[in-house]
């Protein structure tokens, strides 16, 4: 599901709603889960998981294409963990 598949979802099931407005609430949203997450914050949604930012120390890694060793710099990187209820949904139990 993308996010205009997302927005045209909520703006049929709320019918008193303006499109523009349901746009509106869904960017508000995503605008503020990635405010918290480049703060460093965790972001948990109840039953849906948690989101948050893990650091990758600076490491040597290798060029796939040449073999030679190439320096890699450190750097945070998004991480999602499910919660119960979707993980249970998604097992089908």
């Amino acid at each position: 599901m993308i996010r205009s598949e997302l927005t045209d979802t909520i703006a049929e099931q709320n019918p008193h709603l303006y499109q523009r407005d349901v746009e509106r609430i869904v960017n508000t949203i995503f605008d503020r889960i990635i405010e918290a997450m480049s703060n460093g914050d965790r972001v948990e949604l109840r039953g849906f998981g948690a989101f948050s930012v893990k650091k990758r120390d600076a490491r040597l890694g290798r060029n796939p294409r040449t073999g030679e060793a190439v320096q890699v710099e450190e750097k945070h990187v998004p991480f999602f963990k499910t919660g119960k209820l979707l993980r249970e949904r998604l097992n089908g139990k």
